[in-house]
């Protein structure tokens, strides 16, 4: 086999073996399971609804706010704690 030849072969292994992990990290976070945590997002930080006057994502207006969630691992949320409580399964 020449260089160029062994050239190509170790850039396309690379490729393949790298284009693998990602596809098996996204599978991850995919496969686990989440659930909704209320009250423990930083402000702007939270999955998705946050009240009157945001709209999704990254909307809410203040730290631990109690109608903002973050998706976490399932079984998790209310082990998790704050300097304004634990959180919680259901809307604060």
């Amino acid at each position: 086999m020449n260089s160029k030849s062994f050239a190509i072969t170790a850039v396309t292994l690379a490729a393949l073996v790298s284009g693998a992990a990602i596809a098996q990290d996204k599978g991850a976070s995919i496969k686990g399971e989440k659930e909704r945590c209320y009250g423990i997002s930083l402000a702007g930080k939270n999955d998705c609804a946050a009240g009157p006057g945001t709209s999704c994502a990254g909307t809410n207006k203040t730290d631990y706010q109690g109608n903002a969630w973050k998706y976490v691992a399932k079984g998790t949320c209310t082990g998790i704690k704050t300097p304004t409580g634990s959180g919680s399964l259901k809307p604060i």
